[in-house]
């Protein structure tokens, strides 16, 4: 359940901050299949890549947790 919150978090910051998926992925270095399954929520991503996301995102790691 917790991460399926997470996973809405981080897509509805990406989607606010005007990144498609594609953009997104490639800018954390990560494949567009396992950033769809992290927003889906059937994936946890590693504490470097939450922090990647965070800084792209210009949040804090907190925002995506909370």
């Amino acid at each position: 359940m917790e991460s399926r919150m997470n996973g809405r978090r981080i897509r509805a910051y990406r989607k606010l901050k005007g990144y498609t998926q594609e953009e997104f992925a490639k800018e954390i270095g990560m494949s567009v299949s396992v950033l769809g399954e992290v927003e889906r929520g059937n994936r946890l991503p590693s504490e470097p890549i939450l922090e990647r996301m965070a800084l792209i995102l210009n949040i804090s790691k907190q925002e995506l947790h909370s």
